[in-house]
């Protein structure tokens, strides 16, 4: 898991690949609708966690009026010490929920938890309070954020061209961070051990890396490739960027690029 500031990240993909990169929810331009980040933290330890893994899979895709939203899991590592390691857990999401959990006056962290646009928190199986949150964030302007022109070489990097608008004083703050997530787009596993064992637990958006990109000052926007060397042995795979305030503060933009990636049988 790789959570350095700086570029790359690291992906590991077969050889003799092409990648089909299909535009998810996304048109040629800047996004019509301002999107809603929804950050799940979960753990396949967690016995109250799939009722939340589910309404996030609800979530992923939904149509709410005048709004897109862009879902990230992140599976936390602190169940695994309970019969059953979590596949899919860091501690860098234990820590991001940490410092969450700060700047939201809470004594400890908890999961199933959702944020949302990093301004509202809520247990994360709780349809009603996600919708109270996204018409709260309904409210919100957001700045214009683009990922276009994906593909993978040879090397098995990946490279993508990253443009976001402004960040104009309206937004009251002086700088902003850039970040891109790669996450898988489903995942499956067969508990064997823990508080869910015997369930097979499914999941959406499930991060594997989260890379900060740069800084944006007021005043400033962003236009440049970026390259990536993703992790992951998944050949499904999707790409978030989003701009927060910093020390996980509001969310100010994001967009969604889901792609597939598929191997490549020659004639």
């Amino acid at each position: 898991m790789n959570t350095s500031k700086v570029l790359p990240l690291v992906i590991v993909v077969l050889s003799w690949i092409s990648m089909l990169v299909a535009p998810h929810r996304v048109a040629h331009g800047f996004e019509t609708h301002p999107p809603v980040l929804v950050e799940l933290f979960t753990s396949e330890g967690c016995p109250s966690c799939p009722p939340a893994d589910k309404l996030l899979q609800k979530l992923d895709g939904q149509s709410i009026p005048g709004q897109e939203t862009i879902v990230l899991s992140e599976h936390v590592d602190y169940w695994n010490n309970i019969g059953w390691k979590d596949p899919y857990s860091a501690h860098f999401f234990s820590e991001r929920q940490r410092a969450y959990a700060e700047r939201f006056g809470l004594d400890d962290v908890y999961t199933p938890q959702m944020v949302v646009d990093g301004t509202s928190e809520f247990v994360g199986s709780d349809s009603g309070l996600a919708d109270k949150a996204f018409r709260k964030a309904a409210s919100t302007g957001k700045i214009p954020v683009r990922l276009s022109s994906i593909s993978v070489d040879g090397s098995h990097v990946v490279h993508a061209h990253l443009e976001t608008g402004l960040l104009g004083t309206s937004f009251g703050t002086n700088a902003a961070e850039i970040y891109v997530a790669v996450a898988l787009n489903h995942a499956e596993t067969q508990v064997s051990g823990g508080e869910n064992s015997g369930r097979r637990l499914t999941h959406i958006a499930v991060v594997r890396s989260l890379t900060k990109i740069t800084y944006l000052k007021q005043g400033e926007d962003f236009k440049k490739d970026v390259q990536l060397n993703l992790e992951s042995d998944s050949r499904n795979l999707r790409m978030i960027a989003f701009i927060q305030e910093p020390k996980q503060g509001r969310i100010l933009g994001g967009h969604l690029y889901a792609t597939q990636v598929r191997r490549f049988n020659p004639s």
